[in-house]
């Protein structure tokens, strides 16, 4: 148990570390004046035994219990506010700072992990950790330090029932440790199974799309329905293993009391404890365990606290990439890849690329899918670090900026664009946020998509829904171009952007894209031959290697995968449906 106290007082910061180090002070004090009430008692029972009640006995009497009640009452709920501030601080900071954290992962991190896992820790987890898992830790703290303070205190009255009452609470503690083991068990498939099902879930909300395209409800939909009746199954086994151990616990502490009890009465009986005292100790033997009962009842749940402590600290070590360079302004945005070699679960992606990209030159590059044009530029952006060979931008190194310094060079438009729940206008600003309402329809003109957004109700004031999906590809298209020209960085990586347009909005696209693209280094991947016909330089790539490099013309006049590929594409627009 104090190994795992340990654990979430370290998980804390150190504001809040010391917010719950002056709860369980504040947790002696509340004990402190809890066993008030048994001298209180002590001095009332004395006096009617003895028939000489004065009102000396009286006031003393009351002090004990005026002390005992308000003293108890006041610290009690001042202990109560610092702890729940505590532990909604303490989640609201590992939010934020998992949130950070990822930010500079390589983004290899979020292929290999779901989606589900990382949401379950920052919402599922991290909720129990603030509400939960703080008045857990803190009752089972207040009821042990209250029922060692009183059982300590008994010696005051009589050792030899302070010791039945230390090895009483060494029992209990046994008896805590082995179920605990047994508890832990059961946590892990509860957080599996709950982060199982969040992962299940988002999948088949992201996906409906392609469900109701290919009607496949019926597989999706018992998928959810398993990874959630599952959750139900860990659930139920882990209430069902905690139970009867917090119950055995419950009896522990019960028989505890009657031995105290009957201890206390053989003493009497045998003459040597008076009645004053035997009292005192009838009634101390109901005290004395009460706290720590309460108490057994939430350390079933410090395993799976600690467990999701685990889960967040796992995130967190993760290790990141070396992102604390230097804030550089390069003199130039040449973009030189030296022998660059690059695997992935090791699968080599990347073998021995050397490239060169002129300042604002275009750069195509294409090749079958799952050849490494994605990842090249993603190498370039230093989403990943290479393996082998390195990466220079200007000259330098990319691994010599500062992860914010490199990332002022580069725009990037996906094929999938993802907007924000939030307005229009703010998603454009997402490229500069400070700037102003002019600045941004001024983009969103140069964008081609300043006329669609008018006909929208609110205009730019209209809230687009999560990833934007009450907008067409087109418009999603056009609004993330809109925020690329509102960064205005000097290099513009376009990812198949024009990919899956529909022709009503071509026109559109490409000419937005000319806006972005005018006097920059653009690098672009494409399928489409007048995407990249006009490009400086096009680059094949077959298998993670550079098969061929040079211009439209010059890859004309040689056999190999990019003549085939125009063929190909001449021979697809000549087809007609007879």
């Amino acid at each position: 148990m104090l190994k795992m106290l340990k654990k979430f007082f370290d998980f804390c910061s150190e504001k809040n570390r010391n917010k719950f180090y002056l709860s369980v002070f504040l947790s002696v004090v509340d004990a402190l004046f809890g066993a008030l009430k048994i001298p209180a008692a002590f001095f009332a029972i004395t006096a009617v035994l003895s028939k000489e009640i004065n009102a000396k006995d009286f006031i003393i009497v009351i002090a004990f219990m005026l002390v005992s009640t308000v003293g108890k009452m006041v610290v009690n709920r001042f202990s109560q506010m610092i702890q729940t501030e505590a532990g909604y601080d303490t989640c609201c900071l590992k939010r934020i700072e998992i949130g950070e954290h990822l930010r500079y992962l390589p983004m290899g991190y979020f292929n290999e992990t779901s989606l589900g896992h990382i949401t379950s820790v920052t919402t599922n987890t991290l909720e129990q950790m603030s509400d939960i898992a703080v008045r857990a830790i803190m009752l089972v703290l207040q009821g042990s330090i209250t029922t060692c303070v009183i059982a300590v205190g008994m010696f005051v009255f009589d050792w030899r029932i302070g010791i039945i009452s230390l090895i009483c609470i060494g029992i209990f503690m046994l008896v805590n440790t082995v179920t605990n083991k047994k508890i832990a068990k059961v946590a892990d498939e509860k957080i599996a199974a709950d982060r199982e099902m969040v992962g299940v879930i988002l999948e088949f909300i992201q996906g409906i799309a392609e469900i109701r395209n290919y009607n496949i409800f019926a597989q999706n939909s018992s998928r959810v329905a398993g990874s959630v009746e599952r959750k139900k199954n860990a659930d139920i086994t882990a209430e069902t293993t905690a139970i009867p151990a917090v119950g055995f616990q419950m009896l522990i502490c019960k028989i505890s009391g009657v031995l105290i009890a009957a201890a206390s009465l053989y003493f009497f009986f045998t003459g040597t404890m008076e009645l004053n005292y035997l009292i005192t100790m009838l009634m101390a033997s109901f005290m004395v365990f009460e706290a720590l009962d309460s108490a057994g009842i939430y350390t079933a749940l410090l395993k799976v606290i600690g467990r999701g402590v685990d889960l967040a600290n796992e995130i967190l070590s993760i290790e990141q990439m070396d992102v604390n360079g230097e804030d550089i302004k390069p003199d130039n945005r040449d973009i030189h890849l030296e022998h660059v070699s690059f695997a992935y679960e090791n699968r080599k992606i990347i073998d021995d690329v050397t490239l060169d990209i002129k300042e604002k030159t275009t750069t195509a590059i294409v090749g079958s899918s799952g050849g490494g044009k994605t990842t090249i530029t993603s190498l370039i952006a230093r989403f990943w670090d290479v393996d082998e060979g390195e990466v220079t931008l200007g000259g330098r190194n990319v691994k010599d900026y500062s992860f914010d310094s490199l990332m002022e060079n580069f725009s990037f438009v996906f094929q999938r664009v993802y907007l924000f729940e939030d307005t229009i206008a703010n998603n454009i600003r997402f490229g500069r946020p400070e700037a102003s309402m002019d600045e941004v329809i001024a983009a969103a003109k140069k964008a081609c998509c300043h006329d669609f957004i008018m006909s929208l109700p609110e205009g730019y004031d209209t809230v687009v829904a999560e990833g934007g999906s009450t907008l067409s590809g087109g418009e999603k298209q056009r609004i993330a171009i809109a925020r690329a020209i509102m960064k205005d960085a000097p290099i513009i990586i376009l990812d198949e952007a024009t990919a899956n347009v529909d022709p009503e909005n071509e026109k559109e696209l490409t000419e937005a894209i000319e806006n972005l693209t005018k006097e920059k280094t653009i690098i672009m991947i494409a399928h489409r031959l007048k995407t990249v016909r006009h490009a400086d330089q096009i680059v094949v790539i077959d298998k993670g290697r550079i098969v061929q490099k040079g211009t439209h013309e010059d890859l004309m006049r040689e056999e190999g995968i990019y003549k085939n590929f125009v063929s190909g594409r001449k021979k697809a627009v000549s087809w007609k449906i007879a």
